[in-house]
């Protein structure tokens, strides 16, 4: 896998590809529909109504733990664009860690949260959304349940204070700094107005050359 703080000099600003571009924006809004299902029924009372949008938590978890590895496995094949030289290389670390800890956050809090409902939930199965139903994983007690709901409302907070460092850098890029790396992600836009392509993956680098 290629550097991930490497910076190129560029006319044409390298941005990323279509497909990274939609794996991107669909984690965007699960992310964002999962964190307003899990602080919407922290605090309600049990019943009907909580335990249908539980629910929908799990399955929401578990596409994107899907998505997020699709994604993953797409990165790991084709190295991201570099970053423009005009971000100082103290950004690109930054912004590189940012994305590492988006990874290892979205693949393991829906892994966190199985082992919290397998010690948590009665019965041996865990439902989601359309009927689907997995086994519990065996052996978590009440205790290692509750321990691993602690950890994953943990994770989210986590989670929240990443996505708002995220959209912060984002829109300092594009609208304070003017610096051209806000441009590899549509919709923003490179703002010296040269030409843009895609710059990720082996056939997007050459045609960039």
């Amino acid at each position: 896998m290629a550097k991930t703080i490497e910076a190129r000099p560029q006319q044409a600003l390298l941005r990323y590809s279509n497909v990274a571009v939609a794996f991107h924006w669909v984690t965007v809004v699960l992310v964002l529909f999962q964190l307003w299902l899990g602080f919407s029924f922290a605090d309600m009372a049990q019943g009907h109504d909580r335990a249908q949008l539980f629910t929908w938590h799990r399955t929401i978890g578990a596409i994107i733990l899907l998505v997020t590895l699709a994604r993953l496995t797409y990165r790991l094949r084709n190295r991201p664009p570099p970053y423009p030289p005009q971000l100082p290389r103290w950004e690109r670390i930054a912004g590189t860690w940012n994305h590492r800890l988006f990874y290892l956050l979205l693949i393991a809090m829906p892994l966190v949260g199985l082992v919290a409902a397998s010690g948590m939930m009665p019965g041996s199965t865990i439902s989601f959304v359309g009927g689907i139903v997995l086994p519990k994983i065996p052996g978590v007690s009440k205790e290692n349940g509750e321990t691993a709901g602690d950890v994953h409302s943990a994770a989210a907070l986590l989670l929240c204070a990443l996505i708002v460092l995220h959209v912060a850098a984002a829109l300092k890029h594009e609208f304070f700094d003017r610096n051209r790396v806000a441009g590899r992600m549509p919709p923003f836009k490179d703002p010296v107005n040269e030409p843009v392509v895609v710059g990720q993956g082996a056939a997007g680098l050459a045609r960039s050359r």
